[in-house]
């Protein structure tokens, strides 16, 4: 295949992805099987590897996300990014309505849902998204552009013929299925529950790494347009003319009126959305009030917040009172006790609540709960059943404390507390069964060593049988012990675990590393780890001053590694790990250097490159001592530049007096 004939594809295969990926994320209506979109996705990122100076910023392949991302730079806004009035009543409802109208007549109000997630600007050039911006203060926000472009709804092309730039504001949510899904994984692995959907959203869009964005499936809703000239005077119109280029807006039919000029009107598009919103699958807070007219709009001004010319309706948060039964202590992964109310069933925001969380000792106490209490239950942020408070008068006569365990709920150890932390843990890591159960399903999850076959039942099914004892125990394993547990055990089915436990002994050391189920070392923070001291056998040598030097590896987080390995139980069974060959040593290459020609050196790469892909250029970089920066700043040394190097990053190192070297110079430099 000739370029020429490359290039031809990739924009193919790029306008069909994107084509299909509007179809399935903002209409709704798939045209094609996930296999054949897989199908196309593969061939284009296959092209793009093999020809990368053809690969554009915004082709399909970076929605799965891109390279890692070390700074946000920030940005000042084109306009402020206001926030809006709040009001709770009919009455602050019908003076808003009054006021203009006395000064201004009656006019038209444009009705859209309060979706509560994180405002953000969208900016494009001819079509072609280029910068993603979050509200920060109202006056410069942050170049989150990276994590931007995985978040499926928002286009990187638009349709039709937009103008040569416009910029879109909106919100970046998370679906209440999605985050469910994700606060279900983390109890799974021990860890703590996100409280809502709102804080995990603005928290995400925060990562380093665009690839854990991508699989949060963030969505987005555009409400906002500005530009030198409007399409129409007309809010409404102009969003639908933002749906036509392919943006994600507000259903017109659903979620969206125009045709709102009195308060009866807009009060019972409050009341409807108040009981439907429970049934959306994302969370609002609320209805904006907007007037329709651009041309009012402008008259009418603004305030130094906050405009004139809309205002937001807040919902109440939905409270209701019900029984307080009983009161249970889960044990997770590390140790951690957390207390869960059981309540007598209360239908609240739509769904049964049965079980609300307490979050800790402190909580306890703090509401001085007692068995058979009359309790307050609210859904913090529209998601999680929180108790919020106690009906004292209805208290039983007789009632009982509810009393924080001394002892693991599990195996009767006394729990501890560390000094600055909110929970008690059990410290019986070895011989607790829920500890030991939830520490080998994280071991076997899919971030970790990915074995296939091995969910949470059948783990637990392996320890309630002695086949497992801890993750160890994994590569002891035979087909024939688990085709003798009966049925539902086939010869099928054991295999694909025998072969996945197999497998799973290519798995690199950086994975290997978070799979041990250190506390405080997640994904990112054990890739960073294992790259910085190369083996296993260096980081259990290492002291608290050399393991705080490791980027992003503070006092708790040493402190809980030389924790980990001055366990007799742990380093027992990395012995026994070792010994079934797992890899507990960074593949050659991947070691981040500590000394070479670039050491101490703070690198930004731009451009395409004849001799380096991108990451390559990266790798590069780190395997000669320097640090790869995504942003120029003081502190950058140089910028290695390529072919088609971003007009902002060259006007930006320019003012900075940033040294430009190219592709030869940098090689000449490593020594290559």
């Amino acid at each position: 295949m000739t370029k020429e004939e490359a290039a031809g594809r990739i924009a193919k295969l790029s306008a069909e992805l994107e084509h299909h990926n509007h179809l399935y994320y903002v209409e709704a209506r798939p045209e094609i099987s996930d296999q054949d979109f897989d199908f196309m996705m593969k061939e284009l990122e296959a092209l793009e590897k093999q020809w990368p100076q053809l690969a554009s910023p915004n082709s399909p392949t970076r929605r799965v996300g891109g390279d890692i991302t070390k700074e946000f730079p920030t940005v000042l806004h084109r306009s402020p990014m206001l926030s809006l009035e709040n009001s709770y009543s009919r009455e602050e409802v019908q003076e808003f309505v009054q006021r203009i109208a006395k000064e201004h007549g009656r006019t038209t109000f444009t009705l859209e849902l309060k979706y509560d997630g994180v405002a953000i600007s969208l900016i494009y050039r001819n079509g072609e998204l280029v910068q993603g911006i979050t509200r920060g203060d109202g006056e410069k926000g942050e170049d989150i552009t990276a994590n931007i472009r995985t978040v499926r709804s928002i286009p990187l092309r638009l349709h039709g013929h937009p103008p040569a730039e416009l910029e879109a504001r909106g919100e970046v949510l998370m679906g209440i299925r999605e985050f469910e899904q994700l606060n279900a994984e983390r109890e799974r692995e021990g860890e703590e529950p996100f409280a809502n959907p709102r804080n995990t959203t603005a928290g995400t869009l925060k990562l380093q790494d665009p690839k854990i964005v991508a699989r949060r499936h963030l969505q987005n809703y555009i409400y906002f347009l500005l530009m030198d000239e409007l399409p129409t005077r007309s809010h409404y119109a102009n969003i639908m003319q933002c749906a036509k280029w392919g943006f994600r807006t507000p259903d017109p039919r659903r979620r969206f009126i125009e045709q709102a000029d009195s308060v009866e009107d807009i009060m019972a598009f409050i009341a409807y959305w108040d009981q439907a919103r429970h049934h959306l699958g994302i969370a609002i807070d609320g209805v904006v009030i907007k007037v329709d007219d651009i041309d009012l709009q402008e008259e009418l001004g603004l305030r130094a917040k906050s405009p004139r010319w809309a205002i937001a309706y807040k919902f109440p948060a939905e409270q209701k009172f019900t029984r307080l039964n009983d009161v249970e202590f889960n044990v997770g992964r590390t140790g951690a006790v957390t207390p869960v109310a059981i309540l007598d069933p209360v239908e609240l925001a739509g769904t049964v609540v049965k079980r609300a969380s307490i979050h800790n000792a402190d909580q306890i106490a703090k509401l001085d709960l007692h068995y058979g209490d009359m309790v307050q239950v609210e859904k913090g942020g529209e998601i999680i059943p929180k108790i919020t408070a106690v009906d004292l008068h209805r208290r039983p006569p007789h009632a009982r404390r509810v009393t924080y365990p001394e002892r693991c709920p599990a195996c009767g150890t006394v729990l501890v507390r560390d000094a600055g932390e909110a929970q008690h843990y059990c410290p019986n890591e070895h011989a607790c069964p829920p500890q030991i159960v939830r520490r080998i399903e994280h071991f076997v999850s899919r971030k970790a060593m990915d074995i296939n076959g091995l969910g949470g039942e059948t783990v637990d099914t392996l320890f309630q049988a002695g086949l497992l004892h801890d993750v160890a125990d994994l590569y002891d394993l035979k087909q024939e012990q688990l085709l003798a547990l009966g049925k539902g055990w086939g010869e099928r089915s054991t295999r694909l675990i025998i072969d996945g436990i197999a497998a799973s002994k290519d798995i690199p050391f950086e994975q290997v590393l978070f799979a041990m189920g250190i506390r405080h070392v997640g994904e990112t923070v054990a890739k960073k780890i294992a790259r910085a001291v190369g083996s296993i056998d260096r980081l259990a040598a290492m002291s608290l001053e050399e393991l705080t030097a490791i980027e992003e590896v503070g006092n708790v987080i040493a402190e809980s590694i030389r924790d980990f390995f001055g366990a007799e139980g742990n380093r027992r069974i990395l012995e026994r790990l070792k010994a079934a060959g797992l890899q507990f040593a960074v593949a050659p290459g991947r070691q981040k250097a500590h000394d070479g020609p670039l050491k101490g050196l703070v690198i930004v790469v731009s451009g395409v490159f004849e001799t380096f892909t991108r990451d390559g250029i990266k790798q590069a970089i780190e395997e000669n001592g320097g640090k790869v920066s995504g942003s120029i700043s003081r502190k950058t040394n140089f910028v290695v530049v390529g072919a088609d190097m971003g007009p902002a990053k060259k006007a930006k190192a320019e003012e900075l007096g940033v040294r430009l070297i190219d592709e030869t110079e940098f090689r000449r430099m490593i020594g290559a």
